[in-house]
C-alpha cells in the first residue's frame, strides 16, 4: 500500500489492524514509478492536500492499468471505521457529514436503552451491592458514589454517577488523566475499571436520559475547553448524548493526552456519522468482549 504524501501517519494500532506493507511517497510521477516498478503494490493512497494535473493524468493512467486509489478520508472511513480530522477546522463537509440522530434513530436507541438497562440494572444489583461492600472496605473514608459533572449532549452539564474507584481527593490541585497503574486507585477500585462494574450506576443515567447506552463517552468541561482549542471538530460529538460504553471505547487503547483524545474523537464522529442498528449491536457485543477480557483500565 502506498501512501502519496504524508498529511497522516498510520500509528501502530492501525498499522496492527492493516497488516500492510506500508509506504509512503513524494506526490512526485518519477517517485512513484520508480518504487512501482521494483514492488507489486494494490492500492495507492492520496495523502495529500495538493496535487498538480501532470500527476492526475499519471494516477487515472495507473488506475486503468488495475490499481485502486482512495483518499486519505475514504480509506478511513472504508478500511479503519473511524473519520479522517484535518490538522485544522476549515472542512465544510463536516457541517454536513455529523448530524444528530433523526426521530426514528433517536427512538430505536431509547428503545435500545431501556430493554437492556433495566433488567441489567436489576440482574446486577446482587454485584453492585458487593461492590459498595468492597469499597468500604478498602477505602472508608471516601463515598461509594462518585459524582462528577460531565458534559452532554448540546454541551449542557449533568452529573454523572460512578462506583469510587480511587482514593478520597485523587485530585487535590487540578484535574488530571487517569493512567495505567494509576497509584490513587486501590486494588478493588482496579478490578472494577477493567470489568466496567464502576460504570453500572451509569444505567441511572440512562434511565434519566442524561445519558444513551452506547455514544461517546462524557468528558469533563476541564478537559473538554482544552480539547476543543486543540483538536478540531471536537464539539461535533456533542450532537448527540454520550454513552456508558462506546465506538471509540471498543475500538482504541485507554488514552491519557490530547493525541488519545483526538484518535477517540475519529471514532465517535464515525459512530455518530453511520449510525445504524447494526452499529449499534456490534458496539454492544465488542463491549461484552472487552469486559470478558479484561481490556479496561
Amino acid at each position: 500500500m502506498i501512501l502519496i504524501g504524508s498529511k497522516y501517519k498510520f500509528n501502530e494500532l492501525e498499522k496492527e489492524i492493516l497488516k500492510k506493507n506500508i509506504v509512503y511517497v513524494k506526490p512526485d510521477k518519477n517517485e512513484i514509478e520508480k518504487l512501482l516498478s521494483k514492488n507489486d503494490f494494490k492500492y495507492l493512497i492520496l495523502n495529500t492536500e495538493k496535487i498538480d494535473n501532470e500527476l492526475i493524468k499519471y494516477l487515472t493512467s495507473l488506475e486503468l492499468q488495475g490499481y485502486k486509489f482512495l483518499t486519505i478520508e475514504h480509506f478511513f472511513e472504508n478500511y479503519l471505521q473511524k473519520l479522517y480530522i484535518p490538522n485544522n477546522d476549515t472542512k465544510i463537509s463536516y457541517l454536513e457529514e455529523i448530524k444528530p440522530y433523526n426521530k426514528l434513530e433517536y427512538l430505536i436507541k431509547r428503545i435500545i436503552d431501556y430493554i437492556i438497562s433495566i433488567p441489567l440494572l436489576i440482574l446486577s444489583l446482587p454485584i453492585m451491592a458487593y461492590a459498595a461492600y468492597r469499597i468500604k472496605k478498602e477505602s472508608p473514608d471516601g463515598p461509594i458514589i462518585f459524582k462528577q459533572k460531565r458534559v452532554g449532549k448540546g454541551g449542557k452539564e449533568f452529573v454523572c454517577y460512578k462506583f469510587r474507584s480511587m482514593i478520597p481527593d485523587a485530585e487535590k490541585e487540578k484535574p488530571q488523566f487517569a493512567s495505567k497503574d494509576d497509584p490513587r486507585v486501590f486494588k478493588w477500585g482496579a478490578f472494577m475499571r477493567k470489568t466496567r462494574i464502576d460504570e453500572l450506576p451509569q444505567l441511572i443515567n440512562v434511565l434519566k436520559g442524561d445519558m444513551h447506552l452506547v455514544g461517546p463517552r462524557p468528558e469533563r468541561k476541564y478537559w473538554i475547553d482544552i480539547f476543543e482549542k486543540e483538536i478540531p471538530y471536537y464539539n461535533q460529538r456533542h450532537l448527540v448524548a454520550p454513552g456508558i460504553t462506546g465506538w471509540a471505547q471498543v475500538n482504541y487503547p485507554y488514552g491519557e493526552n490530547a493525541l488519545d483524545a483526538k484518535q477517540k474523537l475519529m471514532y465517535d464522529l464515525y459512530y455518530i456519522k453511520n449510525w445504524s442498528l447494526w452499529l449499534e449491536i456490534k458496539t454492544i457485543f465488542k463491549t461484552l468482549k472487552v469486559i470478558i477480557g479484561r481490556k479496561g483500565l
